[in-house]
């Protein structure tokens, strides 16, 4: 499985250097999500991470800043639906639903189901699926290789996940959590370790 970094919504102290140093430790995807910025400050943001690795970074809101930059992939999403004209990376969206799936992902290159497990970061956000449905529907072949597991996504459940087909799983409250509680280096050393465990399930 791969694994997807999401941002915290808000601009945080020090945010772009522990991002370099998980893009650098070879996390594959990094979703820069902050639906309150501005596109000044999303711009500072990309410009503040190595240019090396902006293959890797997704964008949630300013699209149009992944033509300026030559970002890797657009994350579509209810604030900004349309595919932006000209631009030949990947895109992703957000399920929520395993019929949203079934719609959506032959569209997409990647798509996340949300929530799988109860949110860390949103409280009182649980899960929508069991484990009967999630298994069902990775024998359906409905959960495969382009559909990321999103929602309470922790080092402990990543071997989980692989065992439903997952090709991927979407972490944020428990690498951000982290970092907050340990700073850059506890970060980073919990991202390695999620990295080698979803490499070898």
């Amino acid at each position: 499985m791969r694994l997807a970094v999401i941002s915290e919504p808000t601009m945080l102290d020090g945010e772009a250097e522990v991002m370099s140093e998980m893009l650098a430790a070879g996390l594959p995807l990094l979703h820069l999500r902050k639906p309150g910025c501005t596109e000044s400050q999303m711009a500072s943001l990309i410009e503040a991470l190595p240019s090396s690795y902006r293959d890797r970074m997704i964008l949630h809101d300013w699209h149009r800043l992944a033509v300026t930059y030559g970002i890797g992939g657009i994350h579509l999403n209810s604030r900004n639906s349309n595919r932006l004209f000209g631009y030949s990376g990947r895109y992703s969206c957000s399920c929520h639903s395993l019929q949203e799936v079934a719609l959506r992902k032959g569209d997409f290159d990647y798509v996340f189901l949300s929530p799988i497990f109860d949110s860390i970061s949103k409280e009182g956000y649980g899960s929508h699926f069991t484990a009967g449905t999630l298994h069902k529907a990775s024998l359906e072949g409905l959960i495969d290789r382009r559909v990321m597991a999103l929602g309470g996504v922790w080092l402990g459940n990543l071997p989980i996940l692989a065992k439903f087909g997952f090709g991927g799983a979407a972490m944020l409250g428990s690498v951000w959590g982290c970092f907050k509680s340990c700073g850059n280096r506890g970060a980073v050393a919990y991202l390695n370790r999620c990295i080698e465990v979803a490499s070898t399930s």
